[in-house]
Formats: C-alpha cells, structure tokens, sequence
C-alpha cells in the first residue's frame, strides 16, 4: 500500500518466473482474480458485468466508482518501465478469458504472447503486449496489431505469421513484408474493460468506453480520436484505467497513462489533454518511457510550474491541492462546497478540475488562443469559464464559485475599443469647444 511501486503491474509472462524482468509484460500472477468464473475453455460467460458496467448499484458498491477503495491511493509512479505498447485487436472484452495470453482456444494471442516471450532477450526495447477489441470492419479488425510509439498498424496477422512478424518487427525494428505497415493518425484512447481478469476494470471499463464515444460526438472528434477496451494492463485498484497516445510536434508520440478515472472526468481528459494537451495531473499515473521513480519526478516538476501544491489525503480521498484560486477565504459558507481552506489560501473544491474553454472555427480547427471559448461543433459558442464538482459517488454538479472581476478578464480587443470610445469623446468636446469660441 505504502509502496510506490504499483504491486497490481504485470510482471513477464514466460514459464520461467525467474525471467520476470524481461520486456514483455503480458501476465500477472500476483493479481487477486475478482473476476466471474470462467468456462472449462476459459472464455468468460457473464455479459451482465461487462454490459451493465457501474449500472447496478451493488456492482457500483463493491467494484465500481462508488467502491470504499477508489481514490484512495496517490497514482503518480505506478507504470512500470515500458518503451513499446504492441496491441493484438482479437474479439471483444465479453469473451476474453482471464489470461487470454494463455488461452487453450485462443490460438493468435496465445502464440503471439509466446513468441515474444521467447525473443524477449534480443529485443531493444522493454515491450508491453495488450490485447484490444477487434472489429470485423475497415477500421480496426481481428488480427491488426497497432504498435506505440511507432504509430503503425499491420493488417491481420494470423497465427501462421507470428514468429516471423515477431522477429522482423519486434526484434529486428524493420518491417514485416507480408504486410504493409499503415502509419497511423491522430489520438488514441485504450480503456482497461477486462471484466474475467479483474471486476473493477468490468464494471468500470464499459461505461467509461460509453461516455468517451459520447463525448467525442459532442465535440466533432470523430475519426481524430479513436477509442477501444482493453485487457489488462496493470494496477486493478485504480480501475478506471485509461491510456492516451498520441502524436506531438516534431512527430513525438506520447503514452500517458490515468487512473481511478470515472465517467465525469471524460471531458476533462478531451478537453485538456486531446485537445489543449495539458496533463491532468489528479488522475495521472505516468508515462511511457519513464521509471516509476522519473513519473514521481516529473509530475513534481509539472506542479510547481504550474504552481500546484502537493497531494494532500482528506477523508480517505487523495486530492490534488491547486493553486488556482476560485474563491477569497471566509468567501464562502462553510457547508456550501465552494471553499477548502488550507493554509493561507483557498482552493475551489477539492477534487474539483477546471473547465477550460475551448474555441473552434466552421471548419473544425482547433485553436488554443483564448480560455474563455468554449468548443461547440459548427459555431463558435462563448462561456463563462466554471468548475465542475465531482463528488465522492461520481456524480455531479456545476457551480459557479466566484465570477472573475472585468479587469481579470479584459481582452486587448476591450482596450482598443474603449480607446477608441474615449478618443472620440474627446475629439467631441474639443470640437464643441472650437465650435462655441467662432
């Protein structure tokens, strides 16, 4: 509990635990299964824990966003080290068994799994190995595999191709020439809904799929953002579990991980960091590419530029304590939610993320310019910027805390203009004057 180090990451699936430091990270034995029973063949029968996700209240209780344990630890340092994230799109989450590396009739990633575990030593790069929802469409299909943060995708790998593509991809870094390696675009979003390995990440995962697609129709993001679940990827105790990749300036791809994420927190996640590309550092747990150790780290060095405290734990619940301030102290009454004195300041809401607004144009490009624009599809739409409270059941409410004075908020334009307007007074009475004195 009081480590750092994340006791629920995979350690290396190979038949040999001694090898577990080795780059491929697909299995944990040390996870407690809370999942349903799983078949004689492995595959999971119960689709009401997927299906239903955080909608059933003793689910909710128990496993979901409403669990005794959820937000109860800090997040920040729980990825183990990892270089490269290899996603096999196989099936759906309703029908992954709970060690589908492992599985009896589940030939492709059991094989792919095995492969890699048997090249582990001649590879470059410390490898993860997820599985992600197939489709039998155009978009993504049963037997892709996507590849981070190479952002390429190679089209239906079958089990005839596993070892080869292993050795020429994996180990070698080149191409696989059966294949033609698709560079991929835009972001993409890989939420943890293995409901047979572990029922936090059941329950939690589904809804948290839901809300993502929902909110990326509101915000005009489709076919930018791409959104998929996931078998395990480590730390069950902070279900919901997110992954964002996406491609930065100079072509830089970047792998952030979020923990103990519920479904109002979706829009935070679009808003800053799919669009504004801004951490939200309260539900961050770290990066590819970084030691547990180096997440700590930085996030501390992100804080203080951004002139955040440190995590403070109130009433069981670990919160980030902001510098951004809403509210004067004694501003507020003290049953009204606005204000949590600490220190010589007070910050709004704790556990409350600001809202910033967004701006777009008719043809859908996104700006970052202004803060006081919110992103509406097709028009452009002004708003106050506001706060959104979560509260400890995931529910939610809106509340103003303290508007902004007009001197916070003047705009260059508001200058000009009123320059303009006083100018010309004057121009007025000078003329008058001129006028009186003929």
């Amino acid at each position: 509990m009081g480590s750092g180090r994340d006791r629920d990451d995979p350690l290396s699936f190979t038949s040999n635990p001694s090898s577990a430091s080795s780059p491929v990270t697909v299995s944990d034995y040390l996870d407690n299964f809370l999942g349903e029973p799983t078949s004689r063949s492995g595959s999971f029968q119960s689709e009401s824990l997927l299906g239903g996700g955080g909608g059933d209240s003793g689910n909710d209780a128990d496993f979901g966003f409403g669990r005794p344990d959820f937000r109860s630890e800090q997040l920040a340092g729980t990825v183990q080290f990892y270089e490269r994230h290899v996603f096999l799109c196989y099936k759906k989450p309703s029908v992954w068994p709970a060690r589908i590396e492992a599985a009896e009739f589940d030939r492709l990633p059991r094989l792919l799994s095995a492969a890699v575990s048997a090249r582990k030593g001649s590879m470059k790069k410390e490898t993860r190995l997820t599985i992600c929802e197939g489709h039998d469409g155009t978009e993504t299909s049963n037997g892709d595999v996507l590849i981070f943060p190479d952002m390429i995708r190679y089209r239906r790998l079958t089990h005839f191709d596993v070892e080869t593509f292993v050795e020429e991809v994996l180990v070698k870094d080149g191409e696989w020439l059966p294949g033609n390696p698709e560079l991929l675009k835009g972001s993409y979003i890989f939420v943890c809904s293995h409901g047979s390995r572990d029922r936090r990440c059941g329950v939690c995962g589904p809804p948290l799929v839901s809300r993502f697609r929902e909110e990326l129709e509101f915000y005009g993001l489709q076919g930018k953002v791409s959104v998929s679940p996931c078998s395990h990827i480590g730390g069950h105790k902070y279900a919901g579990n997110v992954i964002i990749y996406q491609s930065k300036i100079h072509r830089k791809v970047t792998g952030h991980w979020y923990g103990y994420v519920q479904p109002d927190d979706v829009h935070v996640l679009l808003e800053k960091h799919i669009i504004k590309g801004e951490i939200v550092d309260r539900l961050w747990r770290g990066e590819m590419g970084l030691s547990e150790e180096d997440q700590k780290k930085t996030q501390e060095r992100r804080l203080q530029v951004n002139g955040a405290g440190h995590t403070i734990k109130s009433n069981g619940k670990v919160t980030q304590e902001s510098s951004v301030l809403c509210c004067q102290s004694g501003a507020a009454e003290p049953n009204d939610g606005c204000c949590q004195q600490n220190g010589n300041s007070s910050s709004c809401c704790q556990d409350a993320t600001l809202m910033l607004s967004l701006e777009t144009s008719e043809d859908s490009q996104l700006e970052n310019e202004n803060n006081t624009e919110k992103l509406t599809p097709g028009r452009k739409t002004a708003e106050k910027t506001f706060f959104r409270i979560d509260s400890v059941k995931g529910s939610s409410t809106r509340k103003v805390c303290a508007i902004p004075t007009w001197l916070e908020s003047w705009e260059r334009e508001d200058t000009y203009a009123a320059l303009a307007v006083v100018c010309a007074a004057a121009s007025v009475v000078v003329a008058y004057t001129c006028y009186k004195q003929l």
